[in-house]
């Protein structure tokens, strides 16, 4: 289930639900060892969390897998210069080909390395220069809108400013400057 937040009132409305696994689970699953599919499917079948054994180490329970000492980052990934009639301009409509988790002990590593797989390797993570910070795109997002934000900072704007453009948690500006 995927959850929309409104960071102001604290009301949420549920924007997606599957009943499957999703791409994102396998990838999860792949990338921690943490066999997601399988503890699934013993809990569809009537099995408690505590009574499904973890089926690499064969000593601990599901409950105490994975062990959190990482972080996960999940971006988009964008391929709209393909598309000759595509705006780039971001909103509800699907116009992601796909996506790159990236894994780090913490947040800023793993958006570094999320940010450089996104970008084919022609970006070095989290640099300025490579598109330039506009108003427009901080209150319009399109697929450039991070490295937008990157220039920001280097130009001298603060978390606040960009923030009250972008509407950007701050947690995450912060992170990034």
């Amino acid at each position: 289930i995927q959850y929309a937040l409104n960071p102001h009132s604290k009301q949420y409305c549920i924007i997606e639900v599957n009943a499957r696994l999703s791409r994102s689970s396998a990838l999860a699953s792949k990338a921690t060892g943490y066999p997601l599919a399988f503890v699934a499917a013993k809990l569809a079948l009537g099995k408690r969390l505590s009574d499904v054994r973890n089926s690499i180490t064969k000593e601990t329970t599901a409950c105490f897998e994975p062990s959190l000492d990482y972080l996960v980052v999940k971006v988009p990934r964008w391929d709209l210069k393909k598309f000759q009639r595509v705006d780039n301009k971001l909103g509800s409509a699907m116009k992601s080909v796909g996506e790159v988790m990236a894994i780090g002990r913490n947040f800023e590593e793993a958006i570094q390395k999320a940010i450089r797989m996104v970008n084919d390797n022609y970006v070095d993570g989290f640099v300025s220069g490579v598109v330039p910070y506009t108003e427009e795109e901080m209150r319009n997002p399109t697929n450039n809108r991070m490295l937008a934000i990157a220039s920001g900072f280097a130009q001298g704007l603060t978390v606040d400013q960009i923030h009250d453009l972008s509407k950007v948690d701050r947690w995450f500006l912060y992170k990034l400057k």
